[in-house]
């Protein structure tokens, strides 16, 4: 296995830094539980989502993210229940974490609906130093021990939704734990600490024609005072094809589509890449399949991101 580069060890001790730790999502309208506990239940039938994404490709020791949730509504459409797992590799970290989910849905009126959420559970970091080359007595050598931390994470969030269109706020890491600090005169002090990340999620579908919608949506993320904004543009034709292409600022365009096989199964595909400077990491991919398992009286839903 190769050696890290240098550029990897601030990644790795993002703790330091003004970084964004959780995982990268492109696909994230299409099963926003993944950055919102309230979204459970949304859909308003079971449903169940695995998501890959590969990050950089080419690039050694990029992160490499897998994610598989299930949820939906109970008693009567009034509380959405869950289960997330998800697991992060990113040059020698890697995390997993397994997380239930609750989300108290309110029925405003006839089409409006406002959710609370909150996910707790449990993530596990482990840290293998030994596939970074380091210079001669750049950093302490005892502070690259191999090491194995676990911690409690707990996430909340609102969610507003119609038939046309979506907000939600939440936060991640509300607890936000500290993992490991390391402190020598020699090297200074580390820190690993999981900093509370806030997401703004925004979309509106227009319905042209039955076949034709145009839905742009909008993604706001902070980690303390960096801020990530993802700008998409999205169109379904024939209740069957997304086709979307978005705009990271900060990084470089990207396109997803996802497709409708049946009305409980789809797939989805998605393709970013940086510009300038961040060219220079390769490009990233995401898939994902969704299943919706209706029931004898379930409906087919509006064409929605939902």
């Amino acid at each position: 296995m190769k050696k890290l580069s240098q550029v990897l060890i601030a990644i790795a001790l993002s703790g330091l830094m003004k970084a964004q730790q959780d995982p990268q999502y492109s696909m994230y309208q299409y099963n926003q539980m993944i950055i919102n506990p309230a979204y459970a239940g949304a859909r308003d039938v079971l449903t169940a989502v695995a998501l890959n994404r590969q990050q950089w490709v080419g690039f050694d020791g990029a992160p490499k993210t897998t994610n598989l949730s299930v949820h939906g509504p109970i008693l009567n459409k009034n509380l959405g229940l869950g289960l997330t797992v998800v697991s992060d590799k990113m040059g020698p970290r890697n995390t997993m974490g397994v997380y239930g989910n609750v989300a108290y849905i309110l029925k405003i009126n006839n089409t409006l609906k406002l959710s609370f959420g909150l996910n707790g559970g449990y993530q596990r970091y482990q840290f293998d130093y030994s596939k970074i080359e380091m210079k001669t007595n750049e950093v302490a050598p005892e502070l690259f021990s191999n090491l194995t931390k676990g911690a409690l994470d707990v996430n909340g969030g609102m969610y507003l939704r119609s038939k046309a269109f979506f907000l939600g706020l939440s936060a991640t890491h509300i607890n936000s734990p500290e993992l490991y600090s390391y402190e020598s005169t020699a090297s200074g002090k580390y820190v690993y600490k999981v900093r509370m990340h806030y997401f703004i999620t925004a979309g509106y579908s227009f319905i042209i024609n039955e076949n034709f919608v145009f839905a742009p949506t909008i993604m706001a993320k902070q980690v303390q005072s960096e801020l990530g904004m993802d700008f998409n543009a999205n169109v379904f034709l024939y209740k069957k094809l997304w086709i979307g292409a978005f705009y990271r600022n900060g990084y470089g365009p990207g396109a997803l589509l996802q497709f409708y096989f049946t009305k409980n199964v789809r797939a989805g595909l998605s393709y970013d890449t940086g510009l300038q400077d961040a060219r220079k990491l390769g490009p990233s991919f995401e898939a994902m399949i969704g299943i919706d398992f209706h029931g004898s009286k379930s409906k087919v839903m509006n064409p929605r991101f939902l």
